[in-house]
């Protein structure tokens, strides 16, 4: 027979375990020495004692519910009274009774809690509801626009209030929100209409540019040009998908008449070259834009640039490609370089980033969790496994933290 002061085992290999009320049959070991029998259930013990740590410390360090956390008591409990385990048993109850206390106390400074929750919840309501009706008055249609989606994502964030509050709230919300909307379609509707006068309007002037093209008639011809060039900028913007179009066939035609006239007018090859030395110049003042570090101050500058290069005149035709190629490299850089700042400050992906890390730390902590229990009850098999998940899902989470940080944080 084998004994410690928690329990014994006899000479028929029952296993017993001491507490207050006396002795508790524990189990029956025949499979070898009474010393690993009491070894055996000693571990069990200790399997307890850590499971009850754990939940100890879930209670005090997490938002375990009282629901959840009075389930995983019982279930202790009963592990407990079946008395399959050598060891202070008396203490583990009174563990298990502390944890009853304070999962009671926290369950009332929940509802404390949830009551002060829902008065900042109607406070911010307000507050959304406040701001989108100033919204829905804004002229300001793609900041706006983008603050009211962002302010439906807060809305989504905060707590239900009673109904007949939260619908009131929401219909005033839902209403601002419809208001700017149908103000914002019917100022895209007239610029729509302005574009296709404008579209028009171009036409004509592309045709009669085009008829003009093969003249001969150098000064008055040229001079129409400039007329029909300060009529095109008067008309306004089409639509993108054809004020390209329209620019390349306006601008063709005047290619054609004025390399016409270059060819005839042999004796300005002179001053062409002069042309492209000074168009050169602007290009390496415009390269040195390049990377854009200070986009406000780059566009600005270019423009400037621009309009000094359209105000030199034509290069020989040789060397146009070229040169015009410089300029359109950096206009490119600075329009990547806006589309890049836009896509930075965009809140709609900003936010679907940093939700996406938060699921992603979220699942990376329950796993590193569930690696700390499994290893600590001496399932190392399940520890290994949920390890390697928890590996994958670290990597998934540092990719996304890294995409983060494309959109400032």
């Amino acid at each position: 027979m084998s004994s410690d002061p928690w329990g014994r085992v006899d000479e028929t290999g029952t296993v017993y375990v001491r507490t207050s009320e006396g002795e508790q049959v524990v189990g029956s070991w025949q499979a070898g020495t009474p010393e690993e029998a009491l070894a055996y259930f000693e571990r069990k013990y200790e399997g307890l004692v850590v499971e009850i740590g754990l939940l100890e410390r879930r209670v005090r360090t997490t938002d375990l519910s009282a629901k959840d956390a009075q389930t995983a008591i019982e279930h202790l409990r009963t592990q407990v009274d079946e008395h399959h385990a050598v060891g202070d048993l008396a203490a583990l109850r009174v563990r298990l009774d502390k944890l009853v206390s304070t999962v009671d106390s926290r369950r009332e400074e929940r509802k404390v809690q949830k009551a002060k929750q829902a008065d900042e919840a109607r406070t911010a309501k307000d507050a959304l509801v406040t701001e989108a009706e100033q919204l829905a008055q804004s002229d300001q249609w793609r900041s706006a626009g983008e603050r009211l989606r962002a302010l439906v994502d807060i809305w989504k964030g905060l707590p239900r209030l009673d109904r007949k509050s939260d619908d009131e709230l929401w219909h005033r919300f839902s209403h601002a929100r419809s208001a700017f909307s149908k103000r914002r379609k019917a100022h895209f509707a007239a610029l729509d209409a302005q574009r296709e006068d404008a579209r028009k309007a171009k036409e004509k002037l592309v045709a009669e540019a085009e008829s003009l093209s093969k003249s001969t008639d150098w000064g008055p011809t040229a001079a129409r040009y400039r007329e029909l060039m300060d009529s095109w900028k008067a008309a306004g913007r089409a639509q993108r998908e054809s004020e390209d179009d329209l620019w390349n066939r306006f601008r063709g035609a005047q290619d054609v008449f004025f390399a016409a006239r270059g060819e005839v007018f042999a004796e300005r090859d002179a001053e062409q070259v002069e042309n492209l030395k000074l168009k050169e110049e602007l290009a390496v003042e415009a390269e040195k834009l390049v990377p854009v570090t200070d986009l406000k101050a780059a566009r600005a500058a270019f423009r400037s640039l621009n309009e000094r290069w359209e105000g030199i005149g034509h290069v020989p035709r040789d060397a146009r490609p070229k040169v015009e190629g410089r300029m359109h490299a950096v206009e490119r850089a600075i329009q990547e370089a806006e589309e890049g700042e836009w896509r930075r400050t965009n809140p709609e992906a900003r936010a679907r980033a940093a939700g996406l890390t938060g699921q992603l730390q979220a699942a990376v902590d329950k796993l590193r969790g569930q690696v700390d229990a499994a290893r600590a009850a001496g399932n190392n098999a399940k520890a290994d496994k949920l390890a390697r998940e928890l590996e994958g899902r670290q990597a998934l989470l540092d990719q996304a933290l890294k995409g983060l940080e494309e959109f400032g944080g």
